[in-house]
């Protein structure tokens, strides 16, 4: 029931009703819909940027954490086992080069993509801002609307 005496209202007896009490709420004086956010584009990386990318999320994984396990366990079974012919004997010198080697190239890839990614959550964290500000000012927008209702289903009663 109170739902049609608002629709009602909202006929142009509403707009002549605050123009004549001088009660225009402030809210309803720029009733003008915000400005439209839009989020950041994304710019294009390059090559090298996306094969760093790919890289880092691959050295990341549990995979490859697994595969290094087993083909560090496999070369030193190998070496250990093998009688006359070892290619790395006991204190596993070649395999610590080859280790040390990849640490050296993962270490400023994984830094780089990191480096991209905190770039981007800055750029979503400030479109989250934006957006949580248009929401605040609908919010009063609307607040305004019902408070200005209310009043005037006070005055009609």
């Amino acid at each position: 029931m109170m739902i049609k005496q608002i629709t009602y209202i909202k006929k142009p007896e509403l707009y002549s009703y605050r123009r004549k009490q001088g009660t225009m709420n402030p809210h309803m004086k720029t009733n003008t819909p915000t400005k439209k956010i839009i989020h950041p584009i994304k710019k294009k990386l390059t090559l090298a940027q996306r094969y760093t990318d790919a890289l880092a999320d691959s050295m990341g994984s549990w995979g490859f954490l697994i595969g290094s396990i087993i083909l560090i366990g496999i070369w030193i079974a190998i070496n250990l086992l093998m009688i006359q012919y070892q290619w790395d004997p006991y204190p596993f010198i070649l395999l610590n080069l080859a280790l040390s080697s990849i640490s050296a190239l993962q270490a400023p890839i994984i830094l780089m993509s990191q480096n991209r990614q905190a770039e981007r959550d800055r750029m979503n964290a400030r479109y989250d801002y934006l957006v949580d500000r248009k929401a605040e000012k609908e919010i009063r927008n609307m607040q305004g609307d019902l408070d200005e209702i209310k009043e005037m289903i006070r005055t009609l009663k």
